[in-house]
């Protein structure tokens, strides 16, 4: 209830400020959004019945600028799902937001895409071959039901709160718990941007824990090569007392001409008195992408897995990343 009457309160006050929207030099416009995920991976040694094509994840929607600063989008989620059989895709709603953005503040509402790891995403840029390093291990949610707002004081820094419900884009609202978000997003230099997140997701039920994030995230970027860094920092995992994770990934990749790009990344995850030994590991990738037009990529890759728990055996695969969207 608490979330729905902040929404409905955001889109009244959105309201007020975008009458006359069909403005000379302000004309409504959309575009059609469309990804589609997709690979083929085989596994080596005693992994290697584990094989095959997969279609990963298609997003389908639109997004529509009404002008006046107001941005209406709504997309579809389809993918698999833990809770059935991989034969079968579940369809989500991922977005369903209303945007506005008024010299440097943007507010938005709805089913948005959340701040927890927005930025290190698009800064890694390989969502479609890996997930960054927060979403890979459940740290939290990459959209959610609430509001947000962001405003840039100067070049070289900006600020972001987010209130959301707290239990992801596919689960609809059985706690009253929120969840609380602040990030600040500094540039001191033309390329190098660092970033800082703390948020807190409360349980809205008794005897379970509330959920604490932390993450800091630094990363220079050129017209020739990216760099990246993150330390992120969850306590009380699956709102249980004590169940802290924490990790790192670094990454980097190096454009060679305007058609292809090499990539590497490493990630190290921990829990706290290995509570969570048997998902604890490191993991590194390496390849190459390859621009087969303007809507087209594809990225092999190796991938490596080496789980920390003891007697567990590295895990070594092979893939063919592909990419569609516009």
């Amino acid at each position: 209830m608490k979330t729905k009457f902040i929404l409905a309160a955001f889109l009244a006050c959105i309201g007020i400020g975008t009458q006359a929207q069909e403005t000379k030099g302000n004309e409504p416009k959309g575009k059609a959004i469309v990804q589609v995920f997709g690979n083929f991976h085989t596994g080596f040694g005693e992994h290697n019945d584990d094989r095959g094509f997969e279609l990963e994840r298609s997003y389908l929607g639109y997004e529509y600028k009404l002008g006046n600063g107001l941005t209406v989008k709504g997309v579809m989620d389809i993918g698999k799902s833990n809770d059935v059989s991989d034969y079968q895709r579940i369809a989500y709603i991922k977005n369903a937001m209303v945007s506005w953005k008024k010299g440097n503040l943007t507010l938005n509402g709805g089913l948005i895409s959340t701040t927890q790891f927005n930025f290190q995403e698009k800064f890694w840029g390989y969502r479609y071959i890996m997930k960054s390093f927060q979403d890979q291990y459940k740290f939290g949610n990459s959209a959610d039901l609430g509001i947000s707002a962001a405003y840039k004081f100067a070049d070289w820094i900006s600020a972001d709160a987010i209130v959301v419900n707290g239990e992801g884009y596919k689960k609809v609202q059985k706690n009253d718990g929120l969840n609380y978000g602040l990030g600040l997003t500094l540039t001191p230099v033309k390329g190098f941007q660092v970033r800082l997140y703390g948020g807190l997701n409360e349980s809205g039920q008794e005897g379970k824990a509330d959920i604490a994030n932390m993450a800091a995230f630094a990363g220079y970027k050129c017209e020739r090569f990216t760099v990246g860094a993150e330390y992120n920092y969850m306590q009380n995992a699956s709102n249980k007392d004590g169940n802290d994770q924490f990790g790192y990934s670094v990454f980097t990749s190096v454009k060679l001409d305007k058609e292809t790009e090499l990539y590497a990344r490493f990630d190290d995850l921990d829990s706290k008195d290995d509570w969570n030994i048997s998902k604890d590991e490191q993991a590194a990738i390496l390849g190459a992408q390859f621009k087969l037009g303007k809507y087209v990529k594809v990225a092999p890759n190796f991938r490596m897995s080496m789980p920390k728990a003891n007697g567990a055996e590295n895990r070594y695969s092979a893939y063919v990343n592909c990419y569609f969207g516009f």
